[in-house]
């Protein structure tokens, strides 16, 4: 397993994490749909910025490859469902909600995004993974349960596990255009869903707030999302989906502490009970040990890479030098063993 991909998986969750109560402390003053828009926004502008200063001022670093017009569709699904969808889901809940509950009813985007990827896109998983996301369920389900459920008390926990599934179902479209440039993905997501539920939010009667809330949400949106989700992407090509989600499945915990830290909000049983349960199920995620003979099928692409045991190809005279480095490549068939994750270079089936 790549530990850096696992590293990038945790920083991006740290980042969403703390998003979800600042998020909540901005709904005061901002509509939910207008919020949501004003996220993606500055993700969109800020990621846009970075890579222009990125392309000026960072030297060494292994050229991105731009996105192909095959790999559009896949992206126009992540952007419908993840850019728009999610986030309109995720603000009505928040709206409904205690900052802390959602924190961790948002691990069921990493039970969204596995099944997905099980039972749809086909990604291996074995007992002890089934086992691990059943623990997530519980846990998210203890945490929902509010006694006498009541209209009033199921809305926002609906619409948040409903903005789960959208970003279960984007994060499973976005791993088919993750080897090329994250910050790209990152960027036409926001330029795009921004300012569409932003007039979404205007045409039902929201307004735009003053200055102030709208540059923090920004600013919010920019690590938040913006961040957060090109850190995602390049996690998705070395862990593929499932395992990239429940990774990311720890943004919750982290989110929840704060919460309780800066808004305030209570620790009770319920909510430490399911932390716990699903504390456990991330570590059964963590603790994986995947190998078995299994073959490469033939292929031809390109992204960042050095000649590690997949990569065994010859030069052409204008292909770049040193290592990492970008440039078309094809992967002849090969059969061996080793521990592996379903990343963009183990799609096999079992």
């Amino acid at each position: 397993m790549t530990t850096n991909a696992v590293v990038l998986a945790f920083i991006s969750a740290a980042l969403f994490g703390l998003s979800t109560p600042a998020s909540k402390a901005l709904l005061g003053s901002v509509d939910p749909a207008i919020l949501a828009g004003l996220l993606y926004c500055g993700a969109g502008i800020g990621v846009a910025l970075l890579r222009r200063i990125m392309r000026a001022t960072v030297f060494g670093a292994p050229k991105e490859t731009p996105l192909s017009a095959a790999e559009l569709p896949w992206l126009a699904g992540a952007v419908l469902s993840g850019g728009v969808v999610g986030p309109l889901l995720l603000m009505i809940g928040l709206s409904h909600t205690e900052a802390s509950t959602a924190s961790l009813l948002l691990t069921f985007e990493g039970v969204a995004t596995a099944l997905l990827a099980w039972f749809v896109f086909h990604e291996n998983f074995d007992r002890r993974i089934a086992l691990g996301m059943a623990c997530l369920v519980g846990g998210a389900i203890i945490l929902a349960w509010a006694g006498q459920p009541t209209l009033q008390g199921i809305l926002g926990p609906l619409a948040i596990i409903g903005a789960c599934g959208a970003w279960g179902l984007d994060n499973n479209l976005t791993r088919k255009v993750s080897l090329a440039d994250p910050l790209q993905i990152v960027q036409i997501k926001g330029l795009i869903a921004g300012p569409v539920t932003i007039i979404i939010g205007l045409a039902s009667g929201g307004h735009l707030p003053s200055l102030s809330p709208l540059l923090l949400a920004g600013v919010v949106g920019f690590f938040g999302i913006g961040l957060s989700l090109a850190l995602f992407v390049l996690a998705l090509r070395d862990l593929g989906s499932a395992r990239t989600g429940a990774y990311f499945s720890t943004a919750p915990f982290l989110g929840t502490i704060a919460a309780v830290v800066f808004l305030n909000e209570p620790v009770t049983i319920q909510l430490v009970v399911a932390g716990l349960l699903m504390g456990v199920g991330v570590w059964l995620h963590l603790t994986e040990d995947h190998a078995h003979d299994h073959e490469h099928e033939p292929m031809e692409h390109a992204h960042p890479h050095s000649h590690d045991a997949h990569h065994q190809h010859e030069h052409g005279p204008d292909d770049p030098l040193g290592e990492p480095h970008t440039h078309v490549h094809r992967h002849t068939r090969m059969t061996h063993s080793h521990p592996h994750v379903p990343d963009m270079h183990h799609t096999h089936r079992h």
